[in-house]
């Protein structure tokens, strides 16, 4: 199943740049964490300060709420997720405590 989520970043170029430094080489902790989550495919697009991240997951294996409640016991992980967060913005439609925000699918060719 596919699921795009948005996020932001902090609208400075060094710190943008920074950004897209650190996703040239994710930490392997880190992948192996996503993948072993059940996510098959990852993609993070950019434009100015929004982020659009598309992910495909394998049905069976992947619950975004469980995969979010394994995180915090792991060191790396969370290592990652607050140096990301230096760089990253909520977007204005983000909850309070969240960050990458599911979008809403409002348009599909196939079922056209």
């Amino acid at each position: 199943m596919r699921h795009c989520f948005a996020l932001d970043l902090k609208d400075d170029p060094e710190l943008i740049a920074r950004y897209e430094d650190y996703h040239r080489e994710v930490w392997p902790e880190v992948v192996r964490h996503i993948r072993d989550h059940g996510v098959t495919d990852m993609e993070i697009y950019r434009l100015g300060t929004r982020l659009f991240m598309i992910i495909e997951t394998d049905d069976a294996l992947y619950d975004a709420d469980r995969m979010a409640e394994a995180a915090p016991g792991n060191a790396v992980v969370q290592q990652w997720e607050t140096l990301m967060w230096t760089l990253q913005a909520p977007t204005p439609w983000t909850p309070v405590g969240e960050k990458w925000v599911l979008m809403n699918r409002i348009f599909d060719l196939k079922q056209q």
